[in-house]
């Protein structure tokens, strides 16, 4: 992130992304990693939040609409997960959304009619893909910008923008 001061970052998460989860989320996923993992990443988010409140650069995610819709119903990735959380979750989501906007933007994607790996682009000069174990990351400008123009499509292809978004969490908040 340092790295990309002054330029905007692009993230596709594999889930809700770190900057948007509440402390009792990442208490959640890491419930079966009790050593020092929970407070890394809690330091993580943490770090992320203050970079974002720095103004330094902007943070665009793009995320598939069903990973807010499971979070709602704690269902698919977050099934077993209370309720209450899942309400929090969401509720920190559109209150971040509304309150950052427009240093920081989130756009849902319908994931039936596009697709993405899990992706983030750091300005012009770095891109890093997500594999699972491990990320591959990319300098060379035609690679960085060949993933940059996927970031954008599917920010062109959003079924929910992100202006929309706390309207649209509240919406999934009150089924």
């Amino acid at each position: 992130h340092q790295e990309a001061a002054g330029y905007k970052v692009r993230h596709v998460p594999a889930t809700l992304p770190d900057i948007l989860k509440t402390e009792s989320m990442l208490d959640w996923e890491y419930a079966l990693f009790r050593d020092q993992r929970l407070d890394l990443a809690i330091r993580s988010m943490r770090d992320q939040l203050e970079w974002l409140e720095s103004g330094v650069s902007d943070y665009e995610i793009a995320l598939p609409v069903h990973e807010l819709e499971a979070c709602a119903t704690a269902s698919g990735y977050y099934a077993g997960l209370d309720r209450d959380v899942c309400r929090q979750q969401l509720n920190f989501i559109a209150d971040l959304c509304r309150d950052k906007f427009p240093r920081l933007r989130l756009f849902l994607f319908d994931a039936r009619k596009v697709f993405s790996a899990p992706v983030t682009v750091f300005g012009p000069n770095l891109a890093v893909v997500y594999v699972g174990q491990c990320y591959l990351a990319f300098r060379e400008s035609q690679r960085v910008r060949s993933l940059t123009d996927h970031f954008d499509w599917l920010v062109r292809e959003a079924s929910v923008d992100a202006r929309d978004i706390p309207n649209h969490i509240q919406g999934l908040i009150n089924r």
